[in-house]
């Protein structure tokens, strides 16, 4: 066997072994959304990334709602249609559903191998948990002001996009960052983001290389990646990752049954933008809270004015229809969308169709 061949055999192997791991998360990941897989997939999304925070824990005191008999409606009418409630959880693939009233849970059931335990990918469901955090942090004054800027938290971000934005505009996703969020566009910077983090990149790093697009504080343009800052800085402030504010603040205090966890990136940072996995009844207990305007059981968990301002629209380009102010139909509020019939609706929502409504 000639010395060339075996140079060039070691460095095969080198190879290999260096870019292997990036090889199957990018394979992982191209195949998350597989028709056939993707009910599986979103319940075993710590099978499926390799970086996946440590759990935060269930509440020491957990709290199982009450049920009361109640039975779905076997019709519902969408834009003036009467339609089969059941052939359309079958169309849309639902995976679980609750339905809470009064604090008591009216209905419960699951499919596609889901079950009570199960932890669903939230997806952007998580920005509105994130939206809950920025909220107590003011209100224990390590956020001085949604005025405030980027800058003035995150020395780093200085000569960045994000240098100049307000918190309140990546609150309302109006910080004027240009972001394609097309997840059918294969060059969209949304998935561009998720192979450049599937390689290693930071989610802070990603989010430094995105430039402005136009004025902030004027449209309303979903861009994922403000959220991401709002995490940073909430971290930064806090000293601790987004996982153990949540934990401390929220996910101990509400009667939390089950653990739960995060997708991180390669240096342990929370994907707060759609990363954090869950029970389903453990959603709906957060419903609950932001029904009864941050409080639970008599505790006031988020700031009440707070809920009532991330559920009120207060700009022309945030209203539902905003038409040429907005790239979205539905308002907007602090990380919650506003559907807008009727106005007091309010939804998390995430790009698969997971909703926490409430009404």
């Amino acid at each position: 066997m000639s010395k060339l061949f075996i140079i060039f055999f070691v460095s095969l192997i080198l190879l290999l072994v260096a870019y292997t791991p990036n090889i199957i998360r990018l394979y992982k990941l191209a195949n998350l959304y597989n028709e056939k897989t993707i009910a599986k997939n979103f319940i075993n999304i710590d099978k499926i990334f390799n970086n996946i925070s440590n759990p935060i824990p269930s509440s020491e005191n957990p709290i199982i709602f009450k049920k009361k008999e109640f039975y779905l409606p076997e019709t519902y009418t969408y834009e003036g249609k009467k339609l089969n409630l059941q052939e359309g959880i079958s169309h849309f693939h639902t995976d679980g559903l609750i339905v809470l009233h009064d604090g008591k849970m009216l209905f419960e059931q699951y499919w596609n191998e889901n079950n009570k335990d199960s932890k669903h990918i939230s997806f952007s469901v998580a920005k509105s948990y994130l939206s809950a955090l920025i909220g107590i942090a003011i209100d224990e004054g390590l956020i001085e002001s949604i005025d405030d800027t980027v800058s003035k938290y995150l020395d780093d971000f200085i000569g960045t996009g994000y240098e100049d934005v307000k918190i309140k505009n990546l609150l309302q996703m109006s910080s004027g960052i240009e972001f394609n969020e097309d997840y059918a566009d294969f060059n969209s910077d949304i998935n561009k983001f998720s192979r450049a983090t599937a390689r290693g990149k930071s989610f802070r790093d990603f989010a430094k290389s995105l430039k402005s697009g136009r004025e902030q504080g004027t449209y309303n343009h979903y861009v994922s990646l403000d959220t991401q800052v709002l995490a940073i800085i909430l971290e930064s402030v806090t000293n601790m990752p987004v996982r153990e504010y949540l934990y401390k603040r929220i996910w101990s205090k509400i009667g939390t049954e089950s653990d739960a966890y995060y997708i991180t990136d390669s240096t342990g940072a929370d994907m707060a933008l759609g990363g954090l996995n869950a029970s389903l009844r453990d959603y709906a207990k957060f419903g609950q809270l932001y029904l009864n305007n941050g409080n639970w059981h008599g505790e006031q968990i988020v700031p009440e004015s707070w809920v009532i301002q991330s559920r009120t629209p207060d700009a022309d380009h945030l209203m539902p229809n905003a038409g040429d102010l907005s790239s979205n139909e539905w308002g907007y509020g602090y990380q919650w969308w506003i559907p807008g019939n009727p106005i007091t609706d309010f939804t998390a929502h995430g790009i698969f169709n997971q909703f926490i409504y409430i009404d």
